[in-house]
């Protein structure tokens, strides 16, 4: 269990960040927070708000989860975006013996073969990792839009996130694909040149490819499942972080 503060009467759960910019969202956002934390997987929104933090909360932590199957180009920018912003990004990676016995018992690729595998596959690269970025902390800074899919589309800028034990905001709920590209445009940020090949949602390099036309943001994130709602667990409340332990 994490170790953070209990905070259901949280002001950022009461604020109207409707008309506020980003950089503004940002700054009351981190307020008087302990340890605040945004984690990064390197696609476009997160580019934005780690350019956005330098100037309105360069005290928030950034962190990353370091799968072990991410793309080369995701990689690479990693560097890139640290020398850029003159910032260092933590690694979280997953637990080398929970890897080894899930290659073990399912195949390097064993996630394709049922929901179950991909889940504990998803577990121990991102959940417990995820969960070692976040312990401790008061505030989760994270790149969700309402725009990206059906599942997000009751995104709110802040929640309560009672399994965690912390305040979950997504500064860019309301912000559209124009709005992103205008921010990466005018301040000059690096962003993956995947995107540019059709893939707007970039995750494991396995479990990601280009949509096609028509197709909503995050439909090439594990294409081969049938559910609609297909997330890895990181931001779906009833997913439980144990699997991580399977």
């Amino acid at each position: 269990m994490l170790a953070g503060p209990v905070t259901p009467n949280d002001p950022a759960l009461k604020a109207d960040f409707s008309e506020m910019s980003l950089v503004e969202r940002l700054g009351s956002l981190a307020a008087g927070r302990k340890n605040a934390v945004f984690t990064t997987s390197f696609g476009i929104e997160d580019q934005v708000l780690t350019a956005a933090l330098t100037i309105a909360a360069p005290a928030v932590r950034i962190v990353t989860l370091e799968t072990g199957r991410l793309f080369d180009e995701t990689l690479a920018l990693i560097d890139e975006t640290e020398n850029r912003f003159g910032i260092t990004i933590e690694r979280f990676r997953p637990d080398p013996k929970k890897l080894a016995a899930y290659v073990e018992r399912n195949g390097l690729n064993g996630f394709y073969e049922s929901i179950e595998a991909r889940h504990a596959c998803c577990g121990i690269r991102k959940l417990e990792p995820l969960a070692r970025a976040l312990n401790g902390a008061d505030l989760w800074v994270t790149g969700l839009r309402r725009a990206q899919s059906g599942a997000r589309a009751g995104v709110p800028f802040a929640e309560h996130d009672d399994e965690r034990r912390l305040i979950k905001a997504n500064p860019l709920a309301d912000w559209t694909m124009d709005d992103v590209n205008a921010f990466v445009d005018a301040n000059a940020v690096p962003v993956n040149p995947l995107h540019a090949r059709g893939f707007p949602s970039i995750g494991c390099e396995p479990c990601t490819r280009a949509i096609r036309p028509g197709e909503d943001e995050r439909a090439g994130r594990w294409w081969w499942e049938q559910d609609d709602k297909r997330e890895c667990g990181l931001h779906v409340a009833e997913q439980d972080a144990a699997i991580a332990a399977h």
